[in-house]
């Protein structure tokens, strides 16, 4: 059985671009790792789960500027990475 990667485009936080259907996430419970990752994991249950936990933790008003994921980067890792994309 093959394993699969998850199409996420980790890169510098230091970088602001961002390729066009893609969207930046910050994720982490103490020091924050910016991921790039598509806009189709929208979709995902689990995301949206990700991304509910995040409005209830931070709000809509971050001092970020971004979408950030209360979780580990392990976690973050697997979840996505079960995504059918």
């Amino acid at each position: 059985m093959a394993i699969r990667v998850p199409r996420i485009i980790k890169k510098s936080s230091t970088s602001l671009e961002v390729p066009k259907g893609h969207f930046a996430v910050y994720v982490g419970e103490n020091q924050k790792k910016r991921f790039v990752i598509p806009i189709s994991y929208l979709s995902q249950p689990s995301f949206q789960d990700l991304l509910s936990q995040a409005e209830d933790e931070f709000g809509f008003d971050h001092p970020m500027g971004g979408v950030t994921i209360p979780c580990s980067e392990d976690i973050f890792i697997h979840i996505t990475s079960q995504f059918r994309i």
